[in-house]
Formats: C-alpha cells, structure tokens, sequence
C-alpha cells in the first residue's frame, strides 16, 4: 500500500532556494520554442502555399530532427556542462529561422523548407531539460546541506512552467502571424530564443557540474538503455500526438468556421488545462506512487482525447479541449517523476531531453498526418491523430508497466533528479 509522503513544501519555498530566480527567469524565455515554432510554422507556410499538408510536413521534419539530436544534444550538456552546449546551439538555431522565414516569403520549393526545417529543428535548445537538472543541482544535498523534500515540487513546477508556454506560446505566436505578418511568429520566437538561451547560459552559478568520461576511459552511463525510459517515451510519443493534432486540427476547424482568430483562444483554453493540473498536481501530497499516477492520468488522457472528433461547437470543443489539458499534466508529471529513479544522475539531461525529443516526435507525427487529413477530410477528421496516439501509448503502458518499476522497486528509494525525499515506489 502506497503511504503518503508527508511535509511537502509548497511552491513559495521552492522559489525562495537560492539561484532560482536567477535561471528561471531566463530559461522560461529560451523554452518558448517548443511553444511557438510549430504554430508558426504551420501558420507560415500555410500562407504561402495554400496546404495545411505541406505546412504540417515542414513542421514535422522540424519536429523529427528535434527529437533525434535532443538526446545527443542533453547528452552533451551533461559532458561538457550546459553553458558550452547553449550558446552555439541558440545562434545556430537563430540563424536557421531566419533561412526558413526567408525561403518561406520567396516561394521557395517544398524541398528548400524541409532542408531549411532540418537546421531549425535540430538546433531548438533543450532549456527545459537544463532547468529541470538545475533543480536537481540545487536541491541535492551537499557537504553541511541535508537532503530538500523540494524535488517533486519542483517536477510539478517545472510541467506547470512547460504548459504556462503553452498557453502563452501558440497563442502569441497566433496573434503575430494573424494579427502582425505571417512570419512574425517565428521572428519572435527566434529573438526570444536567443535572448533568453544567452542570458540562461550566463547563469554559471547553478550550472550542474559536468560529467566526463571517467579516468579509466570508460564512457558514462547513458539513459536510453533504461527500459522504463523507453516505455516513458512511448508515452510522451502520445502526448505529443495530442499537441500536435490539436494545433493543427483547431487551426483548421477555426478556419472552418470563418473566425481563424478563435484558434489561439482554443488551444490556449486547452493549454490553460494543462496548466491548472499541473499547479494541483504540484500541491497534492500523494497518496498513491507515480507509476499508479501516471497509469491513471494517461488512462484519463485517452478517454477525454478520443471524444475530439465528435464535437462540431467551439463552445464544446472549448470544452472538452480543457479537460484534455487537465489530463495531460498528471501523465506527464508523473512520467518526470518517474525518470527518478529509472536513470543515474549522470544521465539526468539526457533522459530528460529522450522523453522531450518523444513529444517533438510524437508532435511531428500528429501534425503531418493530421494536416493531411484536414486538407482532405475536414478538421473533424484530424482530431483521429489524438485518439490514435494516445490508445495506442495507453496500450503500451499497461502492456509494459512493469518495467516501470526501479531497480528498488518495493523499497523506498531516494536517489535520481534531486529527489531525497523517500517516495513509495508502487
């Protein structure tokens, strides 16, 4: 029976550890584009060649080479330190937005976007991965420091800082392109980018310390093995398929409905979902391990997702919309958790950036075959993508649920991403 965990600090003593405000700040900016650059290039490219299939396919090579080098790229990180990884990767990831933006405008050939979409993905900065190994860095105890009960408050804090961009992201990227230019979405997502990611890499203080190769050679350990972090990927694949077949399919039915403009309201309701979820979440003392968690929510996730493509009303779809997003934050939370106790804390960006790299993947996936299917079907039709990604991780889940389990399972372990509290492992 799983007990629960007692004394819990809330999110003011979270924000009052020293440094935190100091990257925090500056990372919510730099993660914006995993917010803002599918929309905006969805939006872009649907402007200028008239397909929301051929928007979806640029956007999903981006969402593709994203979710291959993430891992290499939070591999890196934890080798060679953050600073070293993020200030090449925002230029470079600058400089291959403005190539798409300007390919875009000038008509360029589908071919030249996929190629110019290869760069932009690749080179998106793995911010959020970086934050959360900071908090680790922090929270962990030290010489003189005892151990902070303050790690699963930190999870929760960061999922509610990834759905607040969220709600943020598309919506502002919505409005630019709309309301300002088309390319003026990604233009700022670029400036943000940027800006942030130089300002976060200043932040030497509460760098996690990198972690080389040892002395005798040996290369360190790596997440991907863990094959609880497979399974978690299967399940953020789903999530991402929800993402992704949301924004393209609530563009096209807003379009649909001849008021493009009410596209940013719904997926922020959506995204405002999530992001209250993940504020309660943060706030509950559990009673239940996260592995029941996160079986629970994704079970919570699929029900609410597959009911998408029976709604014809934005009041209903408004609706339903924000019950997927409060579904959506206790499955990933629960996952973060999870990485725990699955990974040793060498590999900690590492695994964070696999599960990352899965909802750009799973995002990729959801928006090409939902543009598709909303060129040639309806909007009605690409909400199917999250009804088939989310049955088809759910499935995954409880098929291999076992292997969710650590090496300790049945004990209360106390290791993992800055989490010393014992959490009962159920």
């Amino acid at each position: 029976m799983a007990t629960t965990v007692s004394g819990r600090p809330g999110y003011g003593s979270l924000l009052r550890t020293p440094g935190a405000w100091t990257f925090y700040l500056p990372g919510f900016a730099a993660r914006q584009p995993f917010a803002m650059l599918t929309i905006g290039i969805v939006l872009l490219v649907e402007h200028t060649t008239g397909s929301y299939g051929s928007a979806g396919a640029v956007a999903a090579v981006s969402g593709v080479s994203m979710a291959v080098c993430a891992p290499q790229s939070g591999k890196l990180a934890d080798r060679f330190g953050q600073r070293r990884v993020l200030l090449p990767g925002v230029v470079a990831h600058a400089l291959s937005v403005a190539a798409l933006v300007t390919l875009a405008l000038a008509g360029a050939p589908l071919w030249a976007l996929f190629l110019a979409a290869v760069p932009t993905g690749a080179t998106i900065p793995q911010v959020g991965p970086m934050v959360r190994a900071r908090w680790a860095a922090v929270l962990a105890p030290g010489p003189g420091r005892p151990a902070s009960p303050l790690a699963p408050t930190a999870a929760a804090f960061e999922s509610v800082t990834d759905e607040f961009t969220f709600v943020i992201g598309p919506v502002l990227a919505t409005a630019l392109c709309t309301g300002v230019h088309p390319a003026a979405g990604l233009i700022a997502e670029a400036v943000l980018t940027l800006a942030g990611g130089i300002l976060f890499a200043a932040q030497r203080a509460t760098e996690p310390a990198p972690h080389p190769v040892t002395k005798d050679g040996r290369r360190r350990a790596s997440a991907l093995p863990a094959p609880g972090v497979r399974v978690l990927a299967v399940a953020f694949l789903g999530i991402g398929a929800v993402f992704g077949g949301m924004q393209v399919s609530l563009t096209a039915f807003a379009e649909e409905i001849g008021r493009p403009g009410v596209n940013g309201v719904l997926y922020g309701v959506f995204a405002a979902g999530n992001m209250l979820a993940g504020i309660a979440c943060g706030a509950i003392a559990w009673k239940s391990g996260p592995r029941r968690r996160l079986l629970v929510g994704y079970t919570a996730l699929t029900l609410t997702a597959s009911a998408l493509w029976t709604v014809h009303s934005p009041f209903l779809l408004a609706g339903l919309g924000l019950l997927v997003g409060l579904s959506i934050a206790p499955a990933l939370i629960s996952g973060y958790t999870l990485v725990d106790a699955l990974v040793p804390g060498s590999a900690r960006t590492e695994a964070f950036t696999w599960l990352t790299g899965a909802v750009a993947l799973g995002q990729a996936a959801a928006v090409t075959i939902a543009g598709r299917l909303a060129d040639a079907r309806g909007a009605e039709a690409g909400f199917l993508v999250p009804l088939g990604g989310t049955v088809l991780a759910l499935a995954t889940l409880f098929a291999l649920r076992s292997r969710l389990r650590p090496a300790s399972a049945g004990r209360t372990v106390a290791r993992g991403v800055g989490h010393r509290e014992p959490v009962t492992v159920d």
